[in-house]
Parts: C-alpha cells; sequence; structure tokens
C-alpha cells in the first residue's frame, strides 16, 4: 500500500527524516501544545480519549495488566488510562524530550493529591521499542500514527510488543465525508488552525502540517487492512463527531 502520509513532512525545505523533523516540530510546540488540542476541538478530543477507554475496558479487565502508549505527548491519554483501567504499570513513549517532560509533571502534580499506580514516561522510537516480545496487554496511540515516518513498521513493533489476545485502540483524526460538515471542516483546518497556531505555537509549519497529515493518513477500511497486514485480526473502526475522529481497533 502506498502511505501518502509518510511522504508528508512539517518543514517542507528540510532534508532530514521524517522522525527527526516530527521530534524537532513537537520540541518546538510542546509549551503550546495542550492549549492548542483544547482549542482546535473544542474541548471535545477529551471525550474522544474517553471513549476509547471505555471501548478498552468493555473488552478485557486491565487491573493488574501492564499498558504501553505510543506517542503518548503530554501524557493525557497515559493519565486516563491510569485513572480508568487501574493497570499495574502503564509506560508512555514519545520521541520529543520536551513533550515527555510536560507528561512527567503532569503526572508528578497528579500523584502528590491522589493514589496511582506505576506510570513511567520515556523518549523511545515508535519504529524500534526498547521492549520485549508479548510485554503488554494494551497499547494505545492517540493522534499519532499519521506523524510515524514508516506506519506498517510501527504497526508491526506494536504487534510485537503485545500479548497474545491483547488489544491494540488507535485514536486519529479523520477526514468528514457528509457534505454539510465538509465544507466547514475544510475551511477550519486549512485557514483557521494554521493561522491561530503560528500565533500562540510561533511554528509557522505545525499547524499547517496538522491537516495535510490528517487528509494523508489511510482512513477507515485502507487503516484497517494496514493493521491486518501487520499481523492482526478483528480490525474494526468506529468513526465519531461526524467523522472527525476515528478510534480502531484490533486484536493480536
Amino acid at each position: 500500500m502506498d502511505i501518502k502520509a509518510e511522504k508528508v513532512n512539517p518543514y517542507l525545505d528540510d532534508k532530514r527524516p521524517k522522525t527527526q523533523q516530527v521530534r524537532s516540530m513537537f520540541n518546538s510546540i510542546a509549551p503550546a501544545y495542550d492549549v492548542m488540542n483544547r482549542m482546535m476541538t473544542f474541548g471535545i478530543d477529551k471525550l474522544w480519549r474517553r471513549k476509547a477507554v471505555s471501548m478498552l475496558k468493555k473488552h478485557s479487565a486491565c487491573t493488574g495488566c501492564r499498558i504501553l502508549d505510543v506517542a503518548t505527548g503530554t501524557g493525557d491519554l497515559a493519565l486516563l488510562l491510569n485513572r480508568k483501567l487501574k493497570p499495574a504499570k502503564i509506560i508512555g513513549i514519545d520521541i520529543s524530550e520536551k513533550m515527555i517532560d510536560i507528561a512527567r509533571q503532569k503526572y508528578s502534580s497528579e500523584s502528590k493529591t491522589e493514589n496511582r499506580q506505576e506510570v513511567e514516561f520515556m523518549t523511545a522510537d515508535c519504529l524500534n521499542m526498547p521492549f520485549s516480545n508479548e510485554s503488554f496487554k494494551f497499547v494505545t496511540v492517540a493522534y499519532g500514527v499519521r506523524n510515524f515516518e514508516h506506519l506498517l513498521l510501527g504497526y508491526k513493533e506494536m504487534f510485537r510488543v503485545l500479548e497474545k489476545g491483547g488489544q491494540l485502540c488507535v485514536i486519529e483524526l479523520s477526514t468528514p465525508t457528509g457534505m454539510l460538515i465538509k465544507p466547514f471542516y475544510k475551511f477550519y483546518t486549512r485557514y483557521i488552525i494554521p493561522a491561530v497556531g503560528r500565533l500562540i505555537s510561533h511554528d509557522n509549519r505545525a499547524y499547517a502540517y496538522l491537516p495535510e497529515s490528517i487528509a494523508a493518513v489511510p482512513q477507515g477500511n485502507e487503516m484497517t487492512t494496514l493493521m491486518r497486514e501487520a499481523g492482526f485480526s478483528h480490525a474494526c473502526y468506529h468513526k465519531l463527531t461526524f467523522g472527525v475522529c476515528t478510534i480502531y481497533m484490533a486484536t493480536k
């Protein structure tokens, strides 16, 4: 499968591999990342994460299990999984050191006020993860797979570290197809988000890259086909909020 998202890079004139560009981009926008997420989605991104966690919870009990959150960013999904599923341990990985710093700060503040299970945030490459085979019951990714330099390799790595019978959950932004929402979505993502992103993050390309990467990433059946190619079974998807977000589930 020709994966267009792999060819969409944050910085147009930058000759570095996509992984290095993505690391630089997220290090640049880390201080503004959470604010921009809330503004871009009108806060609905929180509901999408909660929906994904509830789907995992219905699939299987997780008390005492291990969870890996890939492309964890500032740690919102990892910390939500910690509160709701009460695993033995959660590890959140990301290639951006500054995003991981913010995730650690959030966990430190949260763990002072409430008794939490162990959460560890670390920098690591999702295409070459430092974990043994079959180490986790659940692997999650929120808004991250479109940034992978090699998407199929990323899925194969996630398949490798999952236990047999383990569950993959991917939350990803997607392009709505409805005739009523599509024109508004197109205008909002192409013009409003990049303009606001430049003002808040001071990175001229980061929030122009966002709609480009969303449009290019495999969606719906194309994404589940890629998951099955990596070895997963029972791959399915659920569209949310008029198709602006999609949750993908698959089993090892």
